[in-house]
């Protein structure tokens, strides 16, 4: 079926249920950013695939909302059909509760799915509808119509995260997260995210692509600590592993009764940011539950990575960096012998050489081998039969990582493939320097990622220019690629603390021209504490040389030369151990210090 048809099943239920309007969010019951195919509903009603959007079917129109990594690729994915693309952000275009308050009147009933919308997202939507006599129905009106080649809910084989790389068992988890819930007067929580969820109990699964999740809620109370999955995919190994840590297992869908039946007096601490509109009104109307407002507390756990887990995710980025240069070299080797390759070839190349590495598991992200133009759409990725051939000349912007067993990597390069333009070589720099900017910051404690992201945007600023997303973000543990609570973005205020990580990824994105983006991850560490206070630096953890053949001297500092020749300096000693003598050779070549 095509998009239209889709819609106009969508508006027969919506007119046998007496809704005016409906509401679609890119959500699973988890509040994942990346979703089981199961509940990749938005994509399959509309036709765009991008990870982030919200739909709006109202009974003559439907809109879509996306951000600014998408605009090129939905254009062209909504293209053809009644969808109009609403670009966040940009002059004159409504937020979705702009639009749905401007277009239901009194009387008119607004639908959505309650176990896959935000608790915080509905309460928006009832403070803006006050005193228009606006009803909200939870109802799922997609899965009637989506009845065929509808994927079924993950239940991939759970496995163990062994504690020689967790560093704490999960029972040292839960001791301290209890800790946590005393100091915000709680005594309970339903944690509903994936990725907090396998960090705190040690394990992991493959439910969602590239992220090693377990689909499942956990109810940790003063006295239990219930795992809520499909208990078919636990081995002998993670059973007795949970019970060892003090772990109970029930069916994943008792969650929600279990929750209306709790007959003990609890304080649960409840983020209506990451829980279900459906389960945070379960807790509502249980006269047993007192809900508690405050932050989910996992979060920040995770964050700071302990001793451990920064040794080990230092070495798999060490991992990432040999099969980053071994691609690299065979992919200069066979353009200058004349091969015809393409996007999608890089990346086979790149993957074969992971596969051999040691606790190496899969890719992180979709990967975006990107060359000329097509690297202007930040979230590109190319398939087998759409898929550029690489010219001699121009850039290929590679944005790609790893799930090791010892960590979660994240890497950008741009690389240059033949003769540049003047134009694009100032712009590589400009990323260079606004990378750079970044990873030389010193700064206060308390100081975020709103406090920081100026350090890189504003080397891009000066010439008119801006990138419209974040300059960066949390990095998970064998985890999600994105993981907060912090980020690198003008809108993070949460503080950054020692043992964070947060990619630094700055960019240039022109449309039909050009897209270039550098990234490296960062670990937050103590600089130095005066009489003025705590200061903490960045310390950079990625481990792959930078391609300095575009760069235009003429615009880099002596300070940023400098840093720039130390890190290539730390990239080669540390990789070369682990490569032969003719790939020692290569890499000592692409990391010489520039003058």
């Amino acid at each position: 079926m095509t998009a239209n048809e889709k819609l106009a099943l969508l508006r027969v239920q919506m007119k046998q249920a007496g809704i005016q309007v409906y509401y679609i969010p890119s959500s699973d019951p988890h509040m994942s950013e990346y979703l089981p195919d199961h509940w990749r509903s938005r994509a399959w009603l509309s036709g765009f695939s991008g990870s982030a959007g919200v739909m709006v079917v109202t009974e003559t129109e439907s809109a879509l909302w996306t951000d600014g990594r998408y605009f090129i690729q939905a254009a062209r994915q909504l293209e053809g059909s009644e969808i109009v693309l609403q670009r966040m952000k940009e002059p004159g275009v409504p937020t979705v509760t702009e639009y749905l308050t401007a277009r239901l009147s009194a009387g008119d009933v607004l639908g959505l799915d309650g176990m896959i919308t935000s608790a915080a997202f509905v309460g928006e939507l009832e403070k803006a509808f006050e005193g228009k006599e606006v009803a909200i129905r939870t109802v799922d009106l997609i899965s009637p119509i989506w009845t065929e080649d509808r994927p079924p809910m993950p239940a991939t084989e759970a496995f163990v995260h062994p504690l020689e790389y967790t560093g704490l068992s999960a029972a040292e988890k839960l001791a301290e997260l209890r800790k946590n819930l005393a100091k915000e007067n709680a005594d309970s929580i339903l944690l509903t995210r994936l990725d907090s969820i396998v960090w705190l109990l040690n394990i992991r699964a493959s439910d969602i692509s590239y992220t090693p999740a377990l689909l499942s809620f956990c109810l940790v109370t003063p006295e239990r600590t219930v795992l809520y999955t499909n208990e078919e995919r636990l081995t002998p190994q993670v059973r007795e592993h949970l019970a060892a840590n003090g772990v109970s297992i029930a069916p994943y869908a008792r969650v929600l009764p279990e929750v209306e039946a709790l007959r003990e007096p609890l304080r649960m601490l409840c983020s209506q940011e990451d829980l279900s509109y459906s389960l945070y009104a379960a807790m509502v109307a249980n006269e047993c539950i007192t809900v508690v407002e405050g932050a989910e507390p996992v979060q920040p756990m995770k964050a700071c990575k302990n001793d451990t887990e920064v040794a080990c995710l230092k070495n798999a980025h060490i991992k990432e960096g040999v099969a980053m240069v071994r691609m690299e070299m065979e992919l200069e080797r066979r353009l200058a012998d004349g091969e015809k390759l393409t996007e999608c070839d890089v990346h086979d190349i790149l993957n074969r050489y992971r596969q051999p590495l040691p606790l190496f598991l899969g890719e992180s992200f979709s990967c975006i081998s990107a060359y000329g133009a097509n690297a202007a759409m930040m979230h590109y990725s190319p398939s087998p039969d759409h898929c550029a051939v690489i010219e001699h000349s121009g850039l290929l912007l590679l944005d790609t990582g790893s799930q090791f067993l010892d960590g979660t990597t994240d890497t950008t390069r741009t690389y240059q493939m033949g003769p540049l333009t003047d134009e694009i070589r100032r712009y590589y720099t400009y990323v260079l320097k606004a990378n750079i900017a970044l990873a030389r910051g010193v700064f206060m404690k308390g100081c975020s990622g709103a406090n920081l992201d100026i350090l890189a945007r504003s080397q891009v600023w000066q010439y008119g220019i801006d990138y419209r997303c974040g300059t960066g973000h949390g990095v998970g543990y064998l985890g999600g690629v994105h993981e907060g609570p912090h980020s690198m973005r003008m809108t993070n205020t949460y503080p950054l603390e020692p043992g964070m990580i947060v990619t630094d990824e700055p960019g240039i994105y022109e449309e039909g021209l050009v897209g270039i983006r550098i990234e490296n991850e960062l670990l937050v560490v103590p600089a130095c504490s005066t009489e003025y206070g705590e200061f903490y630096r960045f310390e950079a953890v990625t481990r792959c040389p930078i391609d300095t053949r575009p760069i235009v001297r003429e615009l880099m500092t002596f300070e940023e030369l400098d840093w720039l020749n130390a890190f290539h300096e730390t990239v080669y000693q540390d990789l070369k151990e682990h490569l032969n003598p003719e790939e020692q050779a290569w890499l000592r070549q692409k990391t010489l210090p520039i003058a």
